[in-house]
Protein backbone atom coordinates (compact mmCIF):
# COMPACT_ATOMS: atom_id res chain seq x y z
CA UNK A 1 0.00 0.00 0.00
CA UNK A 2 1.56 3.35 -0.95
CA UNK A 3 2.28 5.89 1.75
CA UNK A 4 -0.26 8.28 0.25
CA UNK A 5 -2.99 5.90 1.42
CA UNK A 6 -2.03 6.73 5.02
CA UNK A 7 -1.01 3.19 5.81
CA UNK A 8 0.44 2.86 9.30
CA UNK A 9 2.91 0.05 10.05
CA UNK A 10 1.83 -2.16 12.91
CA UNK A 11 3.49 -1.36 16.23
CA UNK A 12 5.08 -4.83 16.31
CA UNK A 13 6.60 -4.49 12.83
CA UNK A 14 10.27 -3.60 12.81
CA UNK A 15 11.53 -1.46 9.96
CA UNK A 16 13.42 -3.47 7.40
CA UNK A 17 16.70 -1.90 6.45
CA UNK A 18 18.04 -2.28 2.98
CA UNK A 19 20.61 -5.13 3.03
CA UNK A 20 22.86 -3.15 0.69
CA UNK A 21 22.76 -0.17 3.06
CA UNK A 22 23.62 -2.43 6.00
CA UNK A 23 26.56 -3.90 4.09
CA UNK A 24 27.79 -0.40 3.21
CA UNK A 25 27.62 0.59 6.89
CA UNK A 26 29.60 -2.53 7.85
CA UNK A 27 32.24 -1.62 5.32
CA UNK A 28 32.50 1.93 6.67
CA UNK A 29 32.92 0.63 10.24
CA UNK A 30 35.60 -1.76 8.97
CA UNK A 31 37.42 1.21 7.39
CA UNK A 32 37.59 2.80 10.84
CA UNK A 33 38.77 -0.44 12.48
CA UNK A 34 41.48 -0.82 9.82
CA UNK A 35 42.41 2.86 9.97
CA UNK A 36 41.90 3.61 6.29
CA UNK A 37 41.95 7.40 6.59
CA UNK A 38 41.84 8.00 2.82
CA UNK A 39 38.71 5.92 2.28
CA UNK A 40 37.04 7.31 5.41
CA UNK A 41 37.57 10.81 4.05
CA UNK A 42 36.14 9.77 0.68
CA UNK A 43 32.96 8.23 2.10
CA UNK A 44 32.37 11.17 4.44
CA UNK A 45 32.84 13.60 1.56
CA UNK A 46 30.20 11.52 -0.31
CA UNK A 47 27.71 12.00 2.52
CA UNK A 48 28.34 9.38 5.22
CA UNK A 49 27.87 11.16 8.55
CA UNK A 50 31.20 11.57 10.42
CA UNK A 51 29.41 10.57 13.65
CA UNK A 52 27.95 7.35 12.23
CA UNK A 53 27.47 4.81 15.03
CA UNK A 54 27.10 1.05 15.02
CA UNK A 55 24.58 -1.06 16.93
CA UNK A 56 26.66 -0.69 20.12
CA UNK A 57 26.84 3.07 19.76
CA UNK A 58 30.50 2.99 18.78
CA UNK A 59 31.31 5.92 16.51
CA UNK A 60 33.86 5.81 13.72
CA UNK A 61 36.20 7.81 16.00
CA UNK A 62 35.70 5.30 18.81
CA UNK A 63 36.58 2.38 16.53
CA UNK A 64 39.61 4.09 15.03
CA UNK A 65 40.78 5.19 18.51
CA UNK A 66 40.34 1.76 20.06
CA UNK A 67 42.38 0.21 17.26
CA UNK A 68 45.15 2.83 17.48
CA UNK A 69 44.78 4.51 14.08
CA UNK A 70 46.02 8.06 14.57
CA UNK A 71 45.63 9.17 10.94
CA UNK A 72 42.07 7.88 10.77
CA UNK A 73 41.19 9.58 14.06
CA UNK A 74 42.70 12.87 12.85
CA UNK A 75 40.90 12.64 9.51
CA UNK A 76 37.54 11.92 11.12
CA UNK A 77 37.94 14.78 13.60
CA UNK A 78 38.99 17.21 10.87
CA UNK A 79 35.84 16.21 8.95
CA UNK A 80 33.56 17.05 11.86
CA UNK A 81 33.43 13.93 14.03
CA UNK A 82 32.81 14.51 17.73
CA UNK A 83 35.82 13.49 19.88
CA UNK A 84 33.56 13.08 22.93
CA UNK A 85 30.77 10.96 21.43
CA UNK A 86 30.09 8.15 23.90
CA UNK A 87 29.05 4.64 23.02
CA UNK A 88 26.03 2.89 24.53
CA UNK A 89 28.12 2.01 27.62
CA UNK A 90 29.00 5.68 28.14
CA UNK A 91 32.64 5.18 27.15
CA UNK A 92 34.58 7.85 25.30
CA UNK A 93 37.21 7.44 22.57
CA UNK A 94 39.88 8.83 24.94
CA UNK A 95 39.09 6.14 27.51
CA UNK A 96 39.25 3.46 24.80
CA UNK A 97 42.65 4.72 23.69
CA UNK A 98 43.85 4.86 27.31
CA UNK A 99 42.71 1.28 27.84
CA UNK A 100 44.60 0.10 24.77
CA UNK A 101 47.67 2.27 25.43
CA UNK A 102 47.61 4.50 22.36
CA UNK A 103 49.19 7.76 23.51
CA UNK A 104 49.41 9.27 20.00
CA UNK A 105 45.65 8.73 19.58
CA UNK A 106 45.05 10.44 22.93
CA UNK A 107 47.21 13.40 21.87
CA UNK A 108 45.21 13.69 18.65
CA UNK A 109 41.87 13.50 20.47
CA UNK A 110 42.98 16.14 22.97
CA UNK A 111 44.24 18.42 20.18
CA UNK A 112 40.74 18.24 18.67
CA UNK A 113 38.79 19.04 21.81
CA UNK A 114 38.37 15.74 23.64
CA UNK A 115 37.40 16.20 27.28
CA UNK A 116 40.36 14.96 29.34
CA UNK A 117 37.99 14.27 32.25
CA UNK A 118 35.21 12.67 30.15
CA UNK A 119 34.13 10.15 32.77
CA UNK A 120 31.95 7.13 32.06
CA UNK A 121 28.60 6.85 33.86
CA UNK A 122 30.34 5.16 36.81
CA UNK A 123 32.71 8.14 37.09
CA UNK A 124 35.77 6.35 35.73
CA UNK A 125 38.06 8.71 33.81
CA UNK A 126 40.68 7.97 31.17
CA UNK A 127 43.31 8.69 33.83
CA UNK A 128 41.87 5.97 36.03
CA UNK A 129 41.85 3.55 33.10
CA UNK A 130 45.46 4.36 32.23
CA UNK A 131 46.51 3.95 35.86
CA UNK A 132 44.72 0.61 36.18
CA UNK A 133 46.66 -0.79 33.25
CA UNK A 134 50.01 0.67 34.33
CA UNK A 135 50.28 3.06 31.39
CA UNK A 136 52.58 5.62 32.99
CA UNK A 137 53.28 7.58 29.80
CA UNK A 138 49.53 8.05 29.33
CA UNK A 139 49.13 8.99 33.01
CA UNK A 140 51.74 11.74 32.47
CA UNK A 141 50.12 12.85 29.19
CA UNK A 142 46.65 13.10 30.69
CA UNK A 143 47.85 14.98 33.77
CA UNK A 144 49.82 17.36 31.54
CA UNK A 145 46.51 18.10 29.77
CA UNK A 146 44.66 18.81 32.99
CA UNK A 147 43.34 15.44 34.15
CA UNK A 148 42.47 15.56 37.82
CA UNK A 149 44.36 12.84 39.72
CA UNK A 150 42.09 13.48 42.73
CA UNK A 151 38.89 12.69 40.81
CA UNK A 152 36.86 9.84 42.23
CA UNK A 153 34.57 7.38 40.51
CA UNK A 154 31.12 6.46 41.83
CA UNK A 155 32.74 4.16 44.39
CA UNK A 156 35.13 6.84 45.64
CA UNK A 157 38.15 5.31 43.89
CA UNK A 158 40.92 7.60 42.59
CA UNK A 159 43.42 6.81 39.84
CA UNK A 160 46.01 5.97 42.52
CA UNK A 161 43.53 3.61 44.22
CA UNK A 162 42.66 1.98 40.90
CA UNK A 163 46.34 1.41 40.11
CA UNK A 164 46.89 -0.13 43.53
CA UNK A 165 43.91 -2.46 43.18
CA UNK A 166 45.15 -3.70 39.82
CA UNK A 167 48.76 -4.14 40.93
CA UNK A 168 49.90 -1.40 38.56
CA UNK A 169 52.85 -0.44 40.71
CA UNK A 170 54.59 1.91 38.27
CA UNK A 171 51.45 3.96 37.69
CA UNK A 172 50.68 3.99 41.41
CA UNK A 173 54.20 5.19 42.21
CA UNK A 174 54.05 7.85 39.46
CA UNK A 175 50.74 9.19 40.76
CA UNK A 176 52.11 9.31 44.29
CA UNK A 177 55.16 11.23 43.00
CA UNK A 178 52.76 13.75 41.52
CA UNK A 179 51.10 14.16 44.89
CA UNK A 180 48.02 12.09 44.17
Amino acid sequence: MPLTDHAEPSSSAKPQLDPELLELAREVFDLARRGDATMLAAVIEKGVPPNLRNDKGDSLVMLASYHGHVDAVRTLLELGADPNLRNDNGQTPIAGAAFKGFDAVIETLLAHGADVEGASPDGRTALMVAAMFNRTAIVDLLIAHGANPQARDANGVTATDAAGRMGARDAQARLKELGS
